[in-house]
């Protein structure tokens, strides 16, 4: 009997904590099949198109999401019978409305949610977007606090520096549709400092053979932007060409803003270090739900609540 062009393995969350390099390490499996492109963001919507997101970029990112079934199960269909396929969208996770879809249509599917340090998280989140010429705000502890203001104005999810770090509210409402024993949570320090370890892992959890991958591709990491004359003159340049490239295709767009979005950083820049102090702010706004995740996964996620950053995943591989 011919399976259905549809995933049997979504790899759902969290954004920045390893999804990429994740699904490129699944990718080089023989037993398994991802889709091109990696983010179809299917889930997220309802066969309908997404809400027109107000963000800088937002609706230029957004032509980009595949909301359509028909499109959705092309992405499977060069599958061979003996592969398991997936997808991976780090959105899934924080979506209730994903869940229920999900849970509805896909009652069988597998998921993995890679976590990470939620501050941490947020901070390379941040990063992205500055570093990419679309966040106004230079000051991240500034930008996170918008969060709420952004959400009012109508900001498409990857705004969320705080929302998207709550994995234990997340995990639970995704257990109120989904059975636990279909979720594997992987921690993002795995993903990086034990890389066979964590593709065995997911390889376990997907039902098929380990041992065939033993290395993760570095992740999505962005060139710092100093803040200085260069954000100031190519920044606002970016959004504009951002905000008018929801007219074209998304490709055109995409290729003419890599040498302006590349003239932000001179190359040389590394990420200031959030201070003790400012690290510590944070962390209380996610160490109730810290805890929660801790008693969800019977695992201590007790590291986090530490007033000292683990840093990018460059950094910590270059430890």
């Amino acid at each position: 009997m011919l399976r259905s062009p549809r995933p049997d393995f979504l790899i759902i969350g969290a954004p920045k904590a390893g999804t990429t390099a994740l699904h490129a390490a699944l990718a080089q499996h023989p037993d398994v099949f991802v889709s091109n492109p990696k983010e179809p963001k299917y889930w997220l919507c309802d066969d309908a198109p997404p809400p027109h997101w107000t963000g800088p970029g937002d609706r230029h990112s957004q032509q980009e999401w595949i909301w359509r079934p028909d499109r959705y199960a092309d992405l499977f269909r060069g599958a061979r019978d003996d592969q398991v396929r997936g997808e991976s969208t780090p959105f899934y996770l924080w979506s209730r409305g994903a869940h229920r879809r999900i849970a509805e249509a896909l009652p069988d599917v597998r998921l993995i949610a890679v976590v990470r340090d939620p501050v941490d998280r947020a901070y390379s989140n941040w990063m992205h977007l500055w570093s990419d010429g679309l966040e106004r705000e230079r000051d991240f502890v500034e930008a996170f606090a918008a969060q709420d203001q952004r959400v009012a104005d109508g900001y498409a999810p990857f705004w969320r520096y705080r929302e998207l770090g709550l994995y234990g509210d997340q995990l639970a409402h995704l257990h109120q549709h989904v059975d636990p024993r279909q979720v594997l949570v992987l921690r993002y320090r795995d993903v990086v400092d034990e890389p066979a370890s964590a593709v065995d892992r997911a390889c376990r959890h997907l039902g098929i053979r380990e041992g065939l991958v033993d290395t993760i591709p570095r992740d999505n990491a962005r060139a710092f932007a100093r803040p200085g004359w260069r954000t100031r003159a190519f920044g606002p340049l970016v959004r504009a060409g951002a905000a008018a490239g929801q007219f074209l295709p998304p490709q055109v767009w995409r290729t003419a803003s890599k040498p302006v979005v590349a003239r932000l950083s001179d190359g040389t820049a590394r990420r200031p270090p959030l201070s003790a102090e400012q690290r510590a702010a944070l962390v209380d706004v996610f160490t109730d739900d810290i805890h929660l995740l801790s008693r969800l996964t019977g695992e201590d996620f007790s590291d986090w609540l530490s007033p000292v950053s683990r840093g990018s995943f460059d950094e910590r591989v270059r430890r």
